[in-house]
């Protein structure tokens, strides 16, 4: 969890909009999105026939936030360090982007769970898969079938939207930008919400 002094406060309007998505992965660690509070959360979901491309959109967002990962061993290619945005101040610490990647396989039976797990496991040893048997991205965001869909949510934990379907080079240089953008908001907040400081009389 984040110490209470890097998390942006959440007033009543936004308390109404956060969001906790929890789910567990492919080796049965469960996971919770307000966990990453004060920091930007891309949750990026598709059913199985577009699995394949949401797994590479995933990577290619990672490796554009932590660019050390695209040299990293696959053991420490999920902590790789990050990125600040352009004009984020030297002396502070940028949030974090946490590209998660989430497999909808609400077609699983229940007795077929554990095999689904066995593959993810096989096909990603070291980065975690969240595991949607529930039909929860779909329910909760809406999902466009056969193709990587991307939610994000800001450093409060509300949802800003999602973007479906193939990302050319216009569309994931917006995409990067809106998180950017999601980053530097923070800041703003960070630094409106600090007490002025007290006046000095002589």
């Amino acid at each position: 969890m984040f110490a209470a002094s890097t998390v942006p406060p959440v007033d009543a309007a936004d308390a109404e909009r956060v969001v906790n998505i929890a789910m567990e992965d492919q080796f049965k660690n469960r996971h919770e999105t307000l966990r990453y509070r004060g920091d930007v959360v891309v949750l990026v979901y598709a059913e199985r026939k577009g699995a394949e491309a949401a797994l590479e959109l995933g990577r290619r967002l990672h490796v554009r936030f932590h660019p050390t990962a695209a040299q990293a061993p696959a053991t420490e290619w999920s902590r790789q360090p990050v990125v600040a945005p352009a004009g984020w101040p030297a002396a502070r610490a940028a949030p974090d982007v946490h590209v998660i990647p989430v497999a909808c396989l609400p077609e699983v039976p229940k007795a077929l769970e554990t095999v689904a797990r066995s593959r993810f496991r096989k096909d990603s040893p070291f980065v975690s898969v969240w595991l949607d048997f529930e039909d929860t991205m779909r329910q909760r965001f809406g999902i466009v079938p056969n193709e990587p869909n991307v939610m994000l949510l800001d450093t409060r934990g509300c949802p800003q939207g999602v973007v479906s379907g193939h990302l050319d080079e216009v569309r994931f240089g917006e995409v990067v930008s809106a998180i950017d953008q999601l980053r530097l908001t923070s800041l703003q907040d960070r630094t409106a919400a600090m007490p002025a400081a007290a006046t000095v009389v002589r």
